[in-house]
C-alpha cells in the first residue's frame, strides 16, 4: 500500500536520484550531497525537537510501498521562509504617469523586489517518479502535508505559500529569464536556480536592479509568462487552489512562476480534517476515498484510501491498520477527498 512518511537517513540515495531526475526549476531541491544530506539532518532534527513557534525548521517525507518500502517520491514543508537567508519575490505593482495639461493618463504594471512573504510557511519539494503519476498518489503526495501541520499547527506560520513552477521549453529555455534575469545575472538559468538553492542568495542583492521594472518594456514573450505556470505543474495549481490557496501577484524573480497564499487554519484539508477513532472494519460497508494519518510526529504515517466513516470513528481494514501504524483504537485524523473541478 503507498503511504508517505517522514524522510530517513537511509533515503539519501533515492533523493538524490530524485534530485538529478527532477532537472532545472526544481530550486527546493538542487542535486548537491553537501545540501541534500544537511537537508535530511535539518528534518531529522525538527522532527525530533520540541518546537512551540514556528521557526526555521524544514520538514521532508517520502512516499513509499509499505509492503516492500521503495521510495516513489519526496515533500516538504518550510516552516518559515526567510528566518535565515533573504527570501526574494517580484511584487507586480501599478505606477501611474499623468499628465493633465496633456490629457494623458497612462498605467503600467511593474515588478519590484520584496521580502513580503518572509515568515511564511511554504509547502515544497513535491516530486513523484512519473512512473507513479497515477491512481491518486499525486493528491496523497500533495494534501498528505496538510495533515500533518493540522496535527501540528503550532509549528507553522499563520499564512502559507507555494512556489508554482515557471513557463519553460522541452530545452529548459525560460522566456522570462531570457527577456529579464540574463541582463542582470550574465549566467544561464540553470546556474542561477542552483545557485540559490543550495543557499547562495547573495547574488541577488548585489545584482538584481533596485527599482521597479516597467513589464510592457520586457519582450512580449517574457510577458506573456509572468504568473503562469509550467504545463506539468497545472495539476498541482488546481489542486491548490481547491484547497483555498489564491494568487496575490507576487512572483518567482528567475522564471516568472506564480505564488499562491493561503491562512493556513483556512486550508481546505487542515480546515475539514477531523480526529476520530480508529476501528477495525468486519463487514462490508460504504466507504469514502479519505486521507488518513496517525497523530505522531517523528512515527507520522498518512494514506489515500476508501474507508468506512461513522459519527467519531473510521473503520480501516488490516492492511490500513498496518500502512498506518496504529494500534487498536488509536486516533487518527481524516478528511474526506474533494472532487476536483473538471478542466476545461
Amino acid at each position: 500500500m503507498i503511504r508517505v512518511r517522514p524522510i530517513r537517513e537511509e533515503d539519501f540515495p533515492v533523493l538524490m536520484r530524485i534530485a538529478e531526475e527532477s532537472g532545472p526549476g526544481f530550486t527546493s531541491l538542487p542535486a548537491a550531497r553537501d545540501l541534500l544530506e544537511a537537508k535530511i539532518g535539518r528534518s531529522l532534527q525538527a522532527m525530533g525537537t520540541d518546537i512551540s513557534t514556528p521557526g526555521d525548521h524544514g520538514y521532508l517525507f517520502m512516499m513509499e510501498e509499505s509492503r516492500n518500502g521503495e521510495v516513489i517520491g519526496t515533500t516538504g514543508i518550510e516552516a518559515a521562509v526567510g528566518m535565515r537567508d533573504p527570501w526574494y519575490h517580484y511584487r507586480i505593482g501599478t505606477i501611474v504617469h499623468a499628465s493633465r495639461e496633456l490629457a494623458i493618463h497612462n498605467q503600467f504594471q511593474t515588478l519590484y523586489l520584496c521580502n513580503d512573504y518572509t515568515g511564511h510557511s511554504e509547502v515544497c519539494t513535491l516530486y513523484l517518479l512519473p512512473r507513479y503519476r497515477r491512481d491518486g498518489n499525486g493528491t496523497l503526495l500533495s494534501k498528505c502535508r496538510f495533515l500533518f501541520m493540522a496535527q501540528h499547527l503550532h509549528r507553522f506560520a499563520p499564512r502559507v505559500i507555494a512556489e508554482m513552477r515557471g513557463v519553460s521549453d522541452e530545452r529548459g529555455r525560460n522566456p522570462f529569464w531570457e527577456g529579464l534575469g540574463r541582463h542582470f545575472f550574465t549566467m544561464e538559468f540553470s546556474k542561477a536556480d542552483f545557485l540559490t538553492g543550495i543557499g547562495n542568495k547573495a547574488f541577488i542583492a548585489e545584482l538584481m536592479p533596485k527599482h521597479s521594472i516597467y513589464i510592457h518594456l520586457l519582450p512580449p514573450d517574457a510577458q506573456a509568462v509572468i504568473g503562469e505556470v509550467h504545463a506539468h505543474t497545472r495539476p498541482a495549481r488546481r489542486m491548490l487552489e481547491d484547497e483555498g490557496f489564491h494568487f496575490e501577484g507576487y512572483v518567482d524573480i528567475f522564471d516568472g512562476g506564480p505564488t499562491l497564499v493561503c491562512r493556513t487554519a483556512d486550508v481546505r484539508s487542515i480546515r475539514h480534517s477531523r480526529l476520530l477513532t480508529s476501528a477495525a472494519l468486519r463487514r462490508a460497508s460504504p466507504t469514502v476515498h479519505c486521507l488518513v494519518s496517525n497523530t505522531h510526529l517523528e512515527g507520522f504515517r498518512c494514506i489515500l484510501a476508501p474507508v468506512a466513516l461513522e459519527a467519531e470513528r473510521v473503520l480501516l481494514t488490516a492492511e490500513q491498520t498496518d500502512a498506518l501504524e496504529l494500534t487498536a483504537g488509536a486516533p487518527v485524523r481524516v478528511v474526506p477527498l474533494q472532487q476536483t473541478r473538471k478542466s476545461h
